[in-house]
């Protein structure tokens, strides 16, 4: 909906994801970002499923690659829930299911 406040022509861009999933996202805003000119376009990126990618998308920097399961910690959440933990934790199905 909100677009950049700043003009990235000739600029330096780094791209912060906390996750990458299936890849759809990170696609889109390369694609749209690299459109606009910057003199280099990176991405960096804490965690990524490779097994739910669908789309072959460039991470310049990586933190670590995850099984696919939903994690929670470090800002990601679960039901608005758990985005406050000092680590990154797993949720189990059953709590998923406890959750709902």
């Amino acid at each position: 909906i909100m677009d950049l406040r700043t003009d990235i022509w000739r600029k330096h861009v780094l791209v912060v994801e906390d996750i990458v999933d299936t890849g759809s996202t990170l696609a889109y805003l390369r694609k749209l970002l690299s459109s606009r000119g910057p003199a280099s376009l990176r991405s960096c990126v804490f965690l990524r499923k490779p097994a739910r990618s669908r789309e072959d998308v460039t991470i310049d920097y990586l933190g670590f690659d995850i099984p696919d399961a939903w994690v929670v910690g470090y800002g990601l959440d679960f039901n608005d829930r758990h985005r406050a933990l000092p680590y990154v934790g797993v949720v189990e199905p059953s709590d998923a299911g406890e959750a709902e």
